[in-house]
């Protein structure tokens, strides 16, 4: 017997690349399978009920990062995984969209991974299996990719004004 992941894509708009996923938007016009404020809580979810939740260039939308986060971990199973892309507060895209209201770094999600000492937000816990940034593919980046993959706290201490990242990718996985 085949088991069939549940697969939740959250503000997707009119991607349909991930085959098989829950889309849920907030714009009726991009055809989700749910319209929902992904700001308005709870979801419409049960509790553990999904596998995987993709979060492709939404969380930079959404107003309480805190509170979508623990809505996650909510509707995620065990176990479950979270794939986030999301500007780099560096990429001049995080300050120019109006409608982005958080800029953030590496070591944002730290925050409920209990890898920082102000892990009191929120009682939730992910773990991080993956956290990576990216940058546009230009010669001069090469050497600064490298840098900022072997020493990133170095780099987001001193470099990211001077060569600006284009965005992040984390994988999370959920504990419970």
């Amino acid at each position: 017997m085949t088991m069939v992941l549940r697969i939740l894509n959250l503000g997707g708009g009119k991607d349909r690349s991930i085959p098989n996923a829950v889309n849920v938007d907030i714009s009726p016009d991009v055809s989700p399978d749910i319209v929902h404020n992904l700001n308005r809580f709870p979801w419409p979810f049960k509790e553990s009920e999904f596998d995987a939740i993709y979060c492709k260039d939404v969380l930079e939308h959404l107003e309480n990062l805190v509170g979508v986060m623990e809505e996650i971990h909510r509707v995620s199973k065990p176990g479950g995984r979270v794939y986030i892309t999301t500007p780099h507060f560096s990429c001049a895209n995080s300050y120019t969209d109006p409608t982005h209201c958080q800029h953030l770094g590496l070591h944002s999600f730290d925050y409920f991974t209990g890898d920082r000492r102000e892990d009191w937000y929120t009682p939730v816990r992910f773990k991080k299996i993956r956290a990576d940034l990216f940058f546009h593919l230009k010669w001069k980046n090469k050497l600064v990719w490298r840098l900022a993959k072997w020493r990133p706290d170095f780099y987001e201490e001193h470099l990211p004004w001077i060569f600006p990242a284009w965005f992040m990718y984390f994988e999370l996985e959920v504990m419970k």
